[in-house]
């Protein structure tokens, strides 16, 4: 059993196993030379403060232009990549109408880079900052194939188009399970603007960078753009349930869920005699939580009774608690191969602070692993030694021995001393 002591070491050794043996059939995980081309679109902010010249003694557009031309010049070949803008059109004073005002400067495909250059030239500095708007659009263009999809946002200040909170519109977008990472760039360092941007990187698993340099913001948006044609394991949606018993079943993979504070979640996976499942489980707080809470996966049969579990409490100093368990499944002696349904349960004990809103629920990475068990299943769903036990059965005669040579050893140069 996986206790509280002995958490961190482990989940180190789990994630260490699954990371370098794991084997995601065709179900679960599609194969990475089979995905399709990933896909990136820049949000662009190009409302009218970005004519502000504060970035390395020029306007932060035309930092943003500089950059963006850089990037487009060593985009790697493969990614379909895309622009969008948001207050870049509209001049007026109307609220309203400025909340509309994103478009598609450059459609998500094939890199024409020339064209693209040309479609970024012609901004000028304009109108409003409607951020959530221009993601719900965003999302919208990346949408389909099973490639890598990644959002880039540069802007230089908060959202004006409130009360659509562009940080609850990364929840809603994740919360879809559509594999969407959103990583934002700060072009100013205040306070409320990095809070927003890192708030909408956070509830999607990206990142938020502040950039003050026009070298900064190339490097970085360049960097976020080849990330993209890294090959990667996508996870898989999936939905638990509140009972065993209507549990998805689950193969060997990796997959995504959101839990409501307090909840718990359900899942299914068969174990053939003779096999080993590995389980681990990553909960993110991707808005403001109370301090102390905990996560807990549990592996019980399906009549209820534990098997074996893993618990994490945390304080508030990280952003995800992570967990993990195995339970190896011994060979029968009656031949019988009929696999155990073992029911795994997440449980969390967040609970959120004042204002804070609870839905979606928190963003849940499951990771399983059915491989072939150790030889002794048995021992080590006991001890956890495994073919270990050889190693200390051997390290115990050796002592046992070295002691007996040691003592006689010692005797006959007292009675040598004692005839002298």
């Amino acid at each position: 059993m996986i206790r509280t002591h002995r958490l961190a070491a482990g989940v180190c050794a789990l994630l260490a196993a699954l990371a370098g043996g794991i084997a995601f059939p065709g179900q679960a995980v599609a194969d990475e030379t089979e995905q399709a081309a990933p896909k990136v679109e820049l949000v662009l902010d190009v409302s009218g403060s970005m004519r502000t010249a504060d970035i390395d003694g020029g306007t932060r557009m035309a930092a943003a232009k500089q950059a963006f031309n850089e990037v487009l010049d060593a985009t790697p070949e493969g990614v379909q990549l895309g622009i969008r803008t948001l207050g870049a059109n509209y001049r007026g004073n109307d609220r309203k109408e400025g909340c509309k005002d994103t478009a598609q400067l450059y459609p998500v495909g094939t890199l024409d880079r020339t064209e693209a250059k040309t479609a970024v030239a012609t901004l000028t500095p304009t109108g409003w900052t409607p951020i959530g708007p221009a993601l719900l659009k965003a999302a919208d263009d990346l949408q389909g194939g099973s490639g890598t999809r990644r959002i880039v946002l540069i802007s230089d200040g908060e959202d004006t188009c409130q009360p659509l909170d562009p940080c609850e519109v990364a929840r809603e977008i994740a919360a879809k399970g559509v594999g969407l990472t959103i990583d934002t760039l700060g072009l100013v360092p205040d306070a409320k603007t990095r809070d927003q941007l890192s708030c909408i990187a956070d509830a999607t698993g990206g990142t938020y960078t502040s950039v003050q340099h026009k070298e900064e913001l190339t490097d970085r948006v360049g960097q976020l753009v080849h990330r993209a044609a890294d090959p990667v394991v996508t996870p898989v949606a999936t939905e638990g349930t509140d009972q065993c018993s209507s549990a998805p079943t689950l193969k060997s993979g990796l997959y995504t869920d959101r839990e409501e504070f307090g909840q718990q979640r359900w899942y299914k996976v068969d174990v053939d005699p003779g096999q080993e499942l590995r389980a681990s489980v990553s909960v993110a707080a991707d808005r403001a939580v109370n301090a102390d809470y905990g996560v807990l996966l549990r592996a019980v049969t399906v009549h209820g009774r534990e098997i074996v579990r893993g618990e994490a409490s945390g304080l508030g100093r990280t952003d995800v608690i992570s967990t993990g368990l195995r339970y190896p499944k011994a060979e029968s002696d009656d031949e019988d191969t009929t696999p155990e349904t073992v029911c795994l349960q997440v449980t969390n004990s967040f609970s959120a602070a004042s204002g804070v809103k609870t839905s979606p629920g928190l963003p849940v990475e499951l990771t399983v692993d059915v491989v072939d068990g150790p030889s002794q299943a048995s021992d080590v769903a006991s001890f956890g030694l495994g073919r270990g036990w050889w190693l200390l059965g051997a390290l115990v005669l050796t002592g046992f021995l070295a002691g007996l040579v040691w003592g006689w050893v010692s005797r006959w140069r007292i009675a040598v001393w004692r005839t002298n």
